[in-house]
């Protein structure tokens, strides 16, 4: 059965750097699309950033352009989200999401931008 494990993040002052990894199982994960999300308290999910199978399309919500990088490493099975420049409206739990199963989500892994 699918399976993803977010993991890496934690408390960081503005403008600081985070690297998300979010590990994968139970499917092919080289050949789906996928995606990084954010929820933070009160709001609704929101689409951080996409990246496609094969890395050739890679897309991201104006909110982070600029400052954050979705990579991913197919032999490894793993998605990850370089975080720059970080404010404080990035706080939030951020998921990985796979096409491969739209409505499944994992724990998270929780970023919170504090000083």
């Amino acid at each position: 059965q699918v399976q993803l494990v977010e993991s890496g993040g934690g408390l960081v002052q503005p403008g600081g750097s985070l690297t998300l990894s979010c590990a994968a199982s139970g499917f092919t994960f080289s050949a789906f699309l996928m995606r990084w999300y954010r929820q933070a308290p009160g709001k609704e999910r929101e689409l951080v950033a996409t990246i496609s199978s094969n890395s050739g399309y890679i897309n991201y919500a104006d909110s982070v352009k600029g400052r954050f990088t979705i990579s991913r490493d197919n032999a490894k099975s793993t998605v990850y989200l370089q975080m720059n420049s970080l404010k404080f409206e990035d706080t939030a739990v951020y998921y990985c999401n796979t096409a491969a199963k739209r409505d499944y989500w994992g724990q998270g892994t929780q970023v919170t931008v504090s000083s």
